[in-house]
């Protein structure tokens, strides 16, 4: 693999995720909306969590905690491949020009419903489980996961091809697919873990993420950060130490990545979700988060060595330091940078 002079990075605050998916949609309007076969690919999605995910069970294809994941240039690290049908979703449309009467004649519904609609008990989609969550009230929780291509410092997806038709940019570690190489043979679908990349059934290529590269290079956001109505997201390059995704994760050190025991080194990195207290079996507050730290530790960690104890004494050190640094309000750095009411706090591509 080529040397990589300046690696770009994502961070996400999920302690400001709405869930509204505006992230989404602005990826989805820019990249995947005009050719045949994208309809089902979210390069960008936003789960609810804990849930399925986006593909379905795309979290069992991975490795134990305290663990590394192998080089999936072995066939032991290759997994199943994902279904269209049943694990992403197959697209559908709705009846618009039934009920808005621009087809002809008259309405016979008034209610925007899919169509064809989804039927079975083994249906699903993207964001089928959403705001569904686990517990029972009044201790019930969800959160929301925004995810991209990680874009990681050893891509397994890389090695996976035999056409090497998947690469790192050396300019900026974005990692792409060479269209004109790329033969469709998907094993660096099965390679991925976090499962961010998507075959085309009808161009038989895989696609994928490409960072808004064409942006980055004119030093300006991804589109799934500008568009954010929460400004949960922050993006710079990995050695710009001046820049507040640098301070966020080298200097308060608040901010943890996404599976790491996978051992693909990802580039994108979080902020773990704080939660109210639950409430205990004689209606009193609950000294610990109702959502339980064992279930984040089991998604968030700093390295693919981490033990679950390990993780889960970091994700607590992380919320002393949220709940100390908020207290200051904006006497804190580290919640000036939070707040991010501008591009600029966000962006810093120099």
């Amino acid at each position: 693999m080529a040397k990589i002079q300046r690696q770009v990075q994502m961070l996400f605050d999920l302690n400001k995720c709405i869930g509204c998916h505006t992230c989404t949609m602005a990826c989805k309007t820019m990249w995947t909306d005009r050719n045949e076969g994208q309809m089902y690919q979210y390069w960008n999605n936003v789960e609810t969590m804990p849930g399925l995910g986006y593909p379905r069970n795309w979290e069992e294809s991975g490795a134990t905690i305290g663990t590394c994941q192998p080089k999936n240039d072995d066939e032991a690290a290759l997994t199943p491949l994902p279904d269209i049908e049943g694990d992403y979703g197959a697209p559908w449309e709705y009846n618009y020009g039934e009920v808005l009467k621009t087809e002809g004649g008259n309405a016979s519904r008034s209610v925007v419903v899919p169509f064809p609609s989804p039927d079975g008990p083994d249906a699903y989609a993207s964001n089928w489980d959403e705001d569904v969550g686990v517990g029972a009230f009044p201790n019930n929780y969800y959160f929301y996961l925004p995810r991209i291509c990680n874009h990681c410092s050893d891509p397994p997806c890389v090695s996976a091809c035999p056409r090497r038709s998947v690469y790192k940019r050396e300019e900026d570690g974005v990692v792409l697919i060479d269209q004109d190489r790329c033969r469709g043979y998907r094993f660096c679908v099965q390679g991925c873990p976090y499962k961010k990349i998507y075959f085309n059934p009808v161009t038989g290529k895989s696609e994928k993420c490409i960072f808004c590269y064409p942006r980055i290079e004119q030093g300006e956001g991804n589109f799934c950060v500008t568009q954010c109505v929460g400004r949960i997201r922050w993006v710079s390059y990995r050695d710009n130490k001046a820049s507040n995704l640098y301070k966020l994760v080298n200097n308060w050190r608040v901010a943890l990545r996404l599976h790491p025991e996978f051992g693909t080194e990802p580039n994108t990195f979080y902020i773990p979700p704080m939660s109210p207290p639950g409430y205990l079996a004689n209606g009193d507050l609950d000294s610990k988060g109702r959502i339980p730290v064992s279930v984040l530790a089991r998604m968030f960690g700093d390295n693919c060595n981490q033990t679950l104890a390990q993780r889960e004494a970091r994700i607590e050190e992380i919320f002393d330091i949220l709940e100390t640094e908020r207290a200051k309000g904006m006497d804190s750095e580290l919640v000036r940078i939070l707040v991010a009411t501008t591009d600029t706090e966000q962006v810093q591509l120099t």
